[in-house]
């Protein structure tokens, strides 16, 4: 089934939706509160409506989970083969502070694993892409575009620029004592897991709450560029469409961290 959907036709869809979200990103715009007191803005919707109209005209279909979707209940969702599990904005934070760090993720489950992914970042022109057994790519570019063969001399973390948990820091405190020199760099949205992906960052602890729309993308370049998303204890690879939607905490990193 894979075989069957272009990995641009799924780029041209978040391209739209980055357009529609960048036409409100340069003006003033109204910030609501969901009832998890999560932000969210016209962009968010909008799209939201990009994207399913994108998924819905393609020559395949599947079913679509969306942040901003109407909730499924897992009894209708768990026999799912193949699905969309989609954020139209992931750090809205981050697009409401204006500070350019937010992308559109978009990203096909077949069973529990995402085996297809884009991550844009609009505002910053950054386009991340990868298809199971094809690779992962940043603007046509193979990942990762470096590699750090001495992390025990150097190591460069990343983590939130919202979400950095008490966890996290004891997390990154203890990095310290592995390497002889640690970068700290701060980041928002799904453009962390990007950067280990490419080869910017070495690592990524997650020890925070996260929902699978929030990873699925990025964990399909993280994986095609061979390193792996795991749960923080048991280090297995993180799985999708659980009957409780939220992640697992975990560490986003290469073979030699």
């Amino acid at each position: 089934m894979l075989q069957h959907i272009d990995i641009n036709d799924i780029i041209t869809v978040a391209q739209r939706a980055g357009e529609g979200i960048m036409e409100i990103y340069a003006k003033d715009f109204n910030v609501e509160y969901k009832d998890d007191k999560s932000p969210l803005t016209e962009a968010d919707q909008r799209a939201n409506e990009i994207i399913i109209d994108g998924l819905n005209a393609l020559s395949v279909q599947f079913p679509i989970l969306s942040e901003e979707g109407k909730e499924i209940p897992y009894e209708e969702r768990k026999d799912w083969e193949y699905f969309w599990i989609v954020d139209p904005l992931d750090g809205t934070k981050e697009f409401i502070k204006k500070n350019d760090e937010f992308t559109v993720n978009i990203a096909l489950i077949y069973k529990n694993t995402p085996i297809l992914g884009v991550v844009y970042a609009p505002a910053l022109d950054e386009m991340y892409w990868a298809k199971r057994g094809e690779g992962a790519f940043k603007n046509g570019e193979r990942l990762p575009l470096k590699m750090n063969n001495t992390p025990d001399k150097i190591l460069t973390v990343v983590a939130s620029k919202s979400h950095l948990s008490e966890e996290t820091k004891v997390f990154i405190d203890h990095l310290k004592s592995t390497t002889q020199h640690l970068i700290f760099v701060s980041k928002g949205s799904s453009l962390k897991l990007c950067m280990v992906a490419d080869g910017s960052a070495d690592i990524y602890p997650r020890l925070a709450p996260t929902m699978e729309w929030d990873t699925a993308a990025a964990q399909v370049i993280v994986t095609e560029a061979e390193k792996a998303v795991i749960h923080n204890i048991t280090g297995e690879i993180l799985v999708y469409n659980k009957r409780n939607l939220t992640n697992p905490y975990f560490i986003v990193q290469g073979t030699r961290v």
